[in-house]
């Protein structure tokens, strides 16, 4: 992930099944995905469209083609170009969010193991919430201490979503209630 300038960064909608966000970049990489609004539950798949016009920049029609896969079960990695403004700390925790499998959980103790600063877990978490470009930079993927969920910026049911899209199997936790 590189630092972008911030000249010629325009937001642009997309509609997806954990509501609407705004995706905002420029032909140097994706720095931010931004929720709107506070939709409460998932919304009918079926009715989605995001079209995607040739005049935007190439990173911002990448990254609604592979979210378009990734809401439809067709992709676990993502590879558009992202350039989040961030501190060397916040950039170290974003790499090793990278690094989690579609899938799979971490803790925050465990991310901070990983980035050699074992103490850190607290500041992981914050680095985490901080994390300008959710889903890409999958911060879902992250729970607490005893695998229960923590704090997501999109709202919990949307982490829960998207670790039951992700086929994730969480201690103690129903999540029949976003069947979808």
């Amino acid at each position: 992930m590189e630092n972008i300038t911030k000249e010629h960064i325009t937001s642009y909608p997309y509609q997806s099944p954990i509501g609407q966000f705004d995706i905002i970049g420029n032909d140097q990489g994706i720095q931010a995905i931004q929720f709107v609004g506070k939709q409460e539950q998932p919304i009918n798949k079926t009715t989605l469209v995001n079209p995607v016009a040739d005049s935007w920049p190439t990173s911002v029609q990448q990254c609604f083609r592979e979210l378009d896969e990734y809401f439809a079960g067709k992709r676990i990695d993502f590879e558009v170009p992202l350039a989040p403004e961030a501190t060397e700390f916040q950039q170290k925790v974003w790499d090793a969010l990278l690094d989690i499998p579609w899938g799979q959980t971490l803790t925050y103790g465990k991310i901070a193991e990983q980035i050699g600063q074992p103490k850190a877990a607290q500041a992981v978490g914050a680095a985490n919430g901080q994390n300008p470009i959710p889903i890409i930079v999958p911060c879902h993927r992250v729970v607490g201490s005893n695998g229960t969920l923590t704090g997501y910026a999109g709202g919990l049911w949307r982490k829960e979503w998207l670790l039951k899209h992700e086929n994730v199997k969480l201690p103690g936790k129903q999540l029949s209630l976003l069947d979808f």
